[in-house]
This record gives C-alpha cells, sequence and structure tokens, in this order.
C-alpha cells in the first residue's frame, strides 16, 4: 500500500460520493449538490489515497454551520463549540487496514492545533453498529444521547470525545 492523506479538491468528488455510496448503509445519503454544499461548510474534509486511488474519506464540520442534519442540529442545540464528524467511509477493499484511525489521529491531531475541546459523531444503535461503537470507544467517545431518525427506523448513539484525552 502506498497510502497518503490529502485535503479533499472538487476533482475528488466523484470519487467521495462513489464510498459513500458504499457505505450508505451505515449513513444518510449523499448526492453531488450535497457533497458541494457539505464541502462548502467543512472545516475538515479529508481523504486517503492508495497510489492514484481515492480509499477513504472524513468530512467534519464546526459549530453554526447551515446544515440541517437532526444529529448535527442536536448537538448545536446543546454543546457551544465542537468538531462534528459527518461522515467517514473506507473503500471496502481497504478496511482493517486502519484507514479509520489514520484519519481519526489525523483529525484529532487536526481538532489539537486549532482550539477544540470536543469531537461530536454518532452511530447506529438500532440496528446495532459494533464496529463503529468498538472503534469510538477507542478514542475516548461516550454517549450524550440518542435519538431516532430515518423516519423512525434507525437510532443513533450521539457521542462526544474530549480532544485532550483522546488515545487513539
Amino acid at each position: 500500500m502506498n497510502l497518503s492523506l490529502h485535503p479533499v479538491t472538487a476533482a475528488d468528488h466523484p470519487a467521495v460520493l462513489a464510498l459513500n455510496l458504499e457505505a450508505e448503509a451505515l449513513m444518510s445519503p449523499l448526492d453531488a449538490a450535497g457533497l458541494a454544499r457539505l464541502d462548502g461548510h467543512s472545516v475538515y474534509h479529508r481523504i486517503v489515497r492508495d497510489g492514484d486511488e481515492v480509499v477513504a474519506f472524513l468530512l467534519a464540520l464546526r459549530e453554526g454551520a447551515d446544515y440541517d442534519s437532526p444529529n448535527y442540529r442536536w448537538f448545536c442545540e446543546r454543546y457551544p463549540a465542537f468538531l462534528y464528524v459527518d461522515r467517514i467511509a473506507v473503500a471496502a477493499s481497504h478496511r482493517a487496514r486502519k484507514l479509520g484511525s489514520l484519519l481519526y489521529d489525523d483529525l484529532f491531531a487536526f481538532a489539537r492545533e486549532r482550539g477544540f475541546g470536543a469531537i461530536a459523531c454518532e452511530f447506529y444503535i438500532e440496528p446495532f453498529n459494533q464496529a463503529s461503537s468498538r472503534f469510538h470507544a477507542r478514542y475516548g467517545f461516550a454517549e450524550v444521547g440518542t435519538q431516532w431518525v430515518a423516519g423512525g427506523t434507525k437510532r443513533v448513539s450521539l457521542q462526544i470525545a474530549e480532544v485532550a484525552a483522546a488515545a487513539g
């Protein structure tokens, strides 16, 4: 593997959309217009390349963005400052190769450098995403609430991790 981490450019958007589609069962759908809007609001949006191929991405927003996600809004109503992981995806061909950790380690370093005290995220608990639950626990995330989404068909665990406490 020849892995490298890069900021997303518009030329990467088709690959990001393909990764999002591949992982759509675990996160919300995204089209080109939605990605362009999210990219414009993001403070952290990076990809992992294996050679020339985009094999993972992570997109995060800070508080105060013009974004109507019910999970993002939940955090905005309760926390004055945070970095919110809106979505992360790793290509099926590259899972179990620590790319999620590569992105999260970089995200936590980014948050520390810019003075963010907390990172927020969510993952499904109905249906239960055990892999995501274990992964986030390793970074010090703890549940601060739950809510039903997708028309009451899925429930998320809303999580916060203190940036200084994150071990990775």
